[in-house]
């Protein structure tokens, strides 16, 4: 294992700067192992909103790269996390996605578990078994101005400046009180890190997504994105909206904390939201009076990226499912009290982010496949992918963190 991580030392110091990744970051195991240890358990991952379980024993489970939890509305209506592992002999507790559950029940023998994850049912085991040092391991669950964020490991970073700094524009759009209008899951058969990476860049959206390049500036030059960026700015005072730009993305996070960011870029002018027309999709969020033609982008942490149009949000998680294969999970967000069939339209509401995602998926298989190739060998980053160029930077750092 130590010549191993020796080994991977060595390819992180040859990485050429301003280069896409070498094969093997993409192809090894051993790195894939160090990923999870380093990367993927250490950090939080969004898990929906609050407002999806609103009642003692409402559930949800989280599955990623091998590790499931169960983040369960407890008996005293707090979120808390659970490993979704029987303390008998390891069997997956529950089976279900999500629901609601006065107990947990392990389908293996039967062992039982209360909504705060302590044993209480535990048949034919011996006079001096104890039950009370046989509860459900606890997994980590914090709420972020509404949002759930779980993470695999007992000594998570600090979400206090995210929850801090980003009150301001979260408060813009009422995140506290949105509620989930439809999720939709798209499995990649890729490295979760082919995934994370085209989603970093714009440079292909000219090329790739023309649903979604009519209507979003990002792929324009400087120089033209900064004449329809500043007919937004001198509009958004007068939409109930405030100019604030946030980095303390991953690359820029303080010590010990999750890395967060926020920025509001324009949208083409006859497009006010993120539909097939740019007409509205459903009620104004928050305290908005008006649409400014613009959209938010919220990153939290490494996996986590969310898109706020005036009228709706647009959350993006992308987790390893293993070595090989990745997901892609999206939910879309609208104010609380909206009524579907009467303020919006589920199709509508959902059909830019699932005609793009669907896109991105056939272009993420085709990249693993070049990828995989003998003839396969790192090219350089345009000007157009210094995100993704920043995540890359980011990701090694954190492969060789003490």
């Amino acid at each position: 294992m130590k010549d191993s991580i020796q080994s991977i030392n060595e390819l992180i110091a040859d990485q050429k700067p301003g280069y896409s990744l070498d094969q093997r970051f993409y192809t090894d195991p051993a790195i894939y192992e160090l990923e999870l240890d380093k990367v993927v358990y250490r950090n939080w991952i969004f898990a929906g909103h609050a407002s999806q379980l609103p009642d003692s024993g409402d559930f949800r489970v989280l599955n990623v790269a091998g590790e499931s939890a169960i983040i369960v509305r407890g008996s005293d209506g707090t979120l808390k996390g659970f490993a979704n592992v029987c303390r008998h002999r390891g069997s997956l507790v529950c089976l279900e996605e999500r629901g609601h559950a006065e107990k947990f029940t392990c389908p293996y023998h039967g062992w039982m578990y209360d909504i705060d994850g302590k044993l209480f049912a535990a048949r034919n085991m011996p006079d001096d078994f104890d039950m009370a040092s046989h509860s459900l391991k606890t997994v980590s669950v914090e709420t972020v101005h509404g949002l759930i964020f779980v993470c695999f490991t007992d000594e998570p970073l600090s979400l206090e400046g995210c929850r801090r700094d980003m009150a301001e524009p979260m408060a813009m759009f009422d995140f506290e009180n949105l509620k989930v209008a439809a999720t939709k899951s798209y499995e990649i058969p890729a490295n979760w890190k082919l995934s994370v990476e085209n989603y970093q860049e714009c440079y292909h959206c000219a090329t790739a997504h023309p649903e979604y390049a009519r209507m979003h500036t990002l792929m324009l030059d400087e120089d033209k994105k900064a004449r329809v960026q500043k007919k937004m700015l001198d509009s958004m005072d007068a939409c109930g909206l405030k100019k604030i730009e946030i980095d303390f993305f991953n690359e820029a996070a303080r010590p010990g904390e999750m890395g967060y960011g926020y920025s509001r870029t324009a949208l083409f002018n006859r497009y006010k939201t993120g539909t097939r027309d740019g007409s509205p999709v459903a009620p104004l969020l928050g305290n908005l009076t008006d649409y400014d033609n613009g959209a938010s982008d919220f990153n939290f942490g490494p996996f986590s990226f969310m898109l706020a149009y005036s009228d709706h949000v647009v959350a993006y998680v992308f987790t390893p499912i293993d070595h090989n294969s990745s997901k892609c999970e999206i939910y879309w967000m609208v104010r609380g009290d909206a009524e579907e069939g009467k303020d919006f339209d589920v199709d509508e509401l959902t059909w830019l982010w699932d005609i793009t995602t669907i896109s991105d998926k056939e272009i993420i298989v085709n990249n693993s496949k070049g990828v995989h190739s003998k003839y396969y060998q790192p090219g350089p980053f345009s000007g157009m992918e210094k995100e993704e160029r920043s995540y890359i930077e980011w990701f090694l750092r954190e492969l060789q963190r003490p």
